[in-house]
């Protein structure tokens, strides 16, 4: 087909959530064309949980955190609770509404045109180029552009990877619900500066439900991958429970979260994948916002390397730089959802190894800094041998 006349870009980036804006802004800044198609009017459902190491690697601005938790606390079964506060760190709160907004428009400040609107195809045009049809909002007219490279970060249900990357058509998924809701001023049992998590068959029967704090307010959430089972029913149970029932409710927000990476994120041409359209949302935490950005900017960086040499093998270099940092990580969490959130038994066991003080501080020294801790191997080793008591239902643990 002949595409005449049509703007060309460098790189077009489907998708404005936190991948794709990063992407933006790092191939804008490096003196790119960049055209960053976003659809807007979509707010995901998240906790909006972000480490202290994102906010360093990202510049990312303290005014953008809408509170700082220093504890967590995780909620058994049974109701019984374990307290894990946080030792000379904190978990950043954002409101994704705010902070996805601050990065689309940095991008566009670092020089990427921005758009608001819907990705339709890709076809090839007589040089096989990719030409990317969308449609603007406001605007029924279908439009188009060519682009020298695409980068897709247009979500768990990626309409870019359906069309264009092996096995993007076939994505397990964990479904997230949440409510945006008034903190209460003086809720029973709610604390600005606490992240609730719930690992309760009757909330999730394979995942969890949490209540963050937001600042003046706070997502109440839950995800699951079970067919037929409610989001809805089971959040309207968790607000009744810690009676959050009557606090207004500011907005309701849905939407499918992948469960693993993708094998194949690139086409061996000209398009890679980013963010929850390659599946980076970790496994047993479903945490999703550091991952998109840090698979953002090495989507970024295999474009570049690919418009600079011309070699299509460098987009493959993505997945390979992820999965050498973040791989070995997704693999331990991954064995511990498939393991301690099979049933309430053995959630009431994890929330009780919760309670062990090597576990709280290689958990909160691994979230902060995004990578196992391999400085303590004696802690690791009670560690293990304490999970295989716990796992096996030995009194001695």
């Amino acid at each position: 087909m002949t595409h005449t006349d049509i703007e060309t870009y460098d790189v077009v980036v489907v998708g404005g959530g936190p991948s794709g804006a990063t992407a933006a802004t790092d191939l804008a800044r490096k003196g790119r064309k960049v055209l960053l198609l976003d659809r807007g009017g979509r707010i995901k459902p998240c906790g909006g949980a972000i480490p202290p190491r994102l906010m360093r690697d990202f510049d990312i601005p303290e005014r953008l955190l809408a509170s700082r938790a220093t504890s967590a606390r995780m909620i058994a079964p049974s109701d019984a609770t374990v307290d894990m506060p946080i030792e000379g760190g904190f978990v950043g709160m954002v409101d994704r509404e705010v902070f996805d907004e601050w990065l689309r428009e940095r991008a566009a400040k670092a020089g990427a045109h921005r758009l608001t609107g819907g990705f339709e195809r890709i076809e090839r045009d007589y040089n096989n180029d990719a030409i990317v049809f969308f449609r603007a909002a406001g605007d029924l007219r279908e439009q188009r552009v060519r682009a020298r490279m695409v980068i897709g970060a247009d979500g768990a249900r990626s309409q870019l990877a359906k069309q264009t990357i092996k096995g993007g058509d076939n994505v397990k998924c964990v479904f997230a619900y949440h409510e945006i809701i008034r903190a209460p001023q003086n809720g029973a049992g709610f604390d600005g500066q606490r992240c609730d998590v719930f690992y309760q068959g009757g909330l999730s029967p394979d995942f969890y439900a949490w209540i963050f704090p937001h600042g003046d307010t706070a997502s109440v959430g839950v995800g699951s991958a079970k067919k037929g089972f409610s989001l809805r029913s089971a959040i309207k149970t968790l607000r009744r429970s810690t009676a959050l029932e009557g606090c207004e409710t500011i907005r309701r927000e849905g939407a499918p979260i992948p469960m693993r990476p993708l094998k194949r994120w690139d086409n061996g041409k000209d398009i890679v994948l980013a963010g929850d359209a390659a599946g980076v949302v970790a496994p047993a935490s479903g945490e999703g916002i550091y991952y998109a950005m840090v698979g953002g900017r090495i989507a970024a960086d295999a474009v570049e390397a690919a418009l600079v040499t011309g070699d299509a093998r460098a987009l493959a270099k993505a997945r390979r730089a992820f999965m050498k940092s973040h791989g070995q990580v997704f693999w331990v969490l991954g064995i511990m959802q498939h393991f301690w959130y099979r049933n309430d038994q053995r959630r009431e066991r994890f929330v009780k190894m919760c309670a062990d003080p090597d576990v709280q501080r290689l958990t909160w020294q691994a979230y902060m800094n995004k990578e196992l801790v391999k400085a303590d191997p004696a802690a690791h080793a009670r560690i293990f041998f304490k999970d295989m008591g716990h796992l096996l239902g030995l009194k001695a643990t």
